[in-house]
């Protein structure tokens, strides 16, 4: 008689935490997708100084989460996700209130057709950095603690669809995150830049009254490493020469990756026109991850994690030259679409094959290369690359735009910008270089690597 499998059954604090997850995403991209836009339209900031902030921002998220991660062991889940939205709805609404209280003062003007002026060279403009630390703080315990749920709250059987239905709840998130910003920023100028922190507010104000009432997990209180312990693990994998080598190669990676929110939102509305629509540009990413992901993974499970990771880093330099085209094959409408976005849209969508290629399995080769018996430490560390491609790639990101695509404001007439932007395309021409240096340096990185110790496929 064949054995009836008995249907999964996850407890509420999972759906709890998978839920709010969504609410947290969602707030986070329609934000993060115009950051150095609100920065610069709204604050006045130029896109170098957007562009440091956004990346220290960036950055940030990805290095504190372990070390948050440590003190929310030892307060409890339950207390660390409050606080972890509290902080946001604060900062998010904070984002708006004082935008809003400054033009109610008279100190400055925004609307259909103008930015913050009068806040280029005020002190007023950096009130919004501890806003945004709030910002830092809060989404830091929301990644250590969410996915550190669905860790608790599975069993070893359950896991793998636990984390399926979390990584879709992100995706889903981020999407729809995206798709909220166009029609706000079409309709209303720099004012819906504004409004758009109030709906951030409110979709996390809604997931910590849905914490508050409904999440009731185990009390864990006590448990967790203490930030010395943390803090001699960094120590020792940016020590591990070979590891810290491999971070900052995939940075690479990430460095043109990261362009879709660093550069992208503003390089798409200058070339284009306010009809641009830089936040459906960026959806093509997770749209082609989710129909690709498993595919590639499947073609390449009988390849080690390094050629994939390799095909990967080799297609990523060609997604930059693709973005290049848009202002270089004339001004014809391909499909619909100015020639600008479509080769934007073309070039996303091969980066996220790309990442379909490296993302997967870099955490599997990562663990490979980790000492016996230390990989779970290791692996908390594994995320240092986003935290050193988020902060270059933003900073770059702002000095390219200064030098190769200005804002428009800063112009007289039409003709003096169009020569000020003649060669926006230098821009992607940047990247398709760090991306060549990046696949060769994996290239040779794996040719030395496996003289020593060969690794070995994945596992059917």
């Amino acid at each position: 008689m064949k054995e009836q499998k008995l249907p999964v059954r996850f407890s509420r604090p999972f759906w709890v935490a998978n839920s709010v997850e969504l609410l947290e995403r969602l707030a986070y991209y329609a934000i993060f997708i115009v950051i150095t836009i609100y920065l610069s339209n709204v604050w006045g900031f130029s896109d170098i100084e957007a562009g440091w902030i956004s990346g220290v921002f960036s950055a940030t998220l990805y290095l504190l989460p372990t070390f948050v991660g440590a003190y929310a062991d030892k307060i409890g889940f339950r207390s660390a996700i409050i606080i972890a939205f509290s902080l946001l709805t604060i900062g998010y609404a904070g984002l708006g209130i004082l935008p809003t209280m400054l033009q109610s003062a008279g100190l400055v003007s925004y609307g259909m057709e103008t930015s913050f002026n009068g806040l280029n060279e005020s002190i007023l403009r950096w009130s919004i950095v501890p806003v945004m630390v709030l910002i830092v703080i809060g989404g830091s315990f929301i990644k250590s603690v969410i996915s550190g749920t669905v860790a608790r709250e599975t069993t070893s059987e359950t896991r793998a669809r636990g984390y399926a239905i979390f990584y879709m709840m992100v995706n889903i998130g981020a999407f729809i995150g995206k798709t909220v910003v166009d029609p706000l920023r079409k309709s209303l100028g720099d004012q819906g830049l504004v409004y758009l922190n109030f709906f951030s507010a409110t979709m996390t104000a809604l997931a910590l009254i849905a914490v508050f009432f409904l999440y009731k997990s185990a009390k864990t209180e006590g448990q967790g490493k203490s930030f010395r312990e943390i803090g001699t693990g960094l120590v020792k994998v940016v020590s591990n020469v070979k590891l810290l080598v491999l971070i900052l190669i995939i940075s690479g990676f990430w460095m043109i990756q990261s362009q879709m929110y660093a550069t992208m939102p503003k390089y798409v509305i200058r070339m284009i026109g306010q009809e641009a629509s830089p936040g459906w540009y960026a959806n093509v990413n997770p749209l082609i991850v989710f129909l690709m992901v498993n595919i590639v993974t499947s073609f390449m499970k009988k390849y080690t994690a390094l050629r994939s990771m390799t095909i990967g880093m080799l297609i990523i330099p060609l997604s930059a030259l693709i973005m290049s085209f848009g202002t270089l094959i004339g001004k014809d409408f391909i499909l619909g679409l100015h020639p600008v976005a479509f080769m934007m849209i073309v070039g996303i969508a091969s980066q996220a094959i790309a990442e379909c290629f490296i993302s997967p399995r870099y955490l599997e080769y990562f663990s490979l290369q980790s000492p016996k018996g230390e990989e779970g430490l290791y692996l908390g560390f594994s995320h240092l690359h986003s935290f050193f491609s988020y902060l270059f790639a933003f900073g770059l990101g702002g000095y390219l735009l200064d030098k190769y695509c200005p804002d428009p404001k800063l112009f007289e007439s039409a003709e003096a910008y169009r020569q000020a932007t003649a060669h926006a395309h230098y821009i992607w021409f940047v990247f398709v270089g760090i991306g060549m240096i990046s696949a060769l340096a994996l290239l040779v990185y794996g040719y030395l690597i496996k003289k020593k110790e060969p690794v070995q496929p994945a596992n059917s």
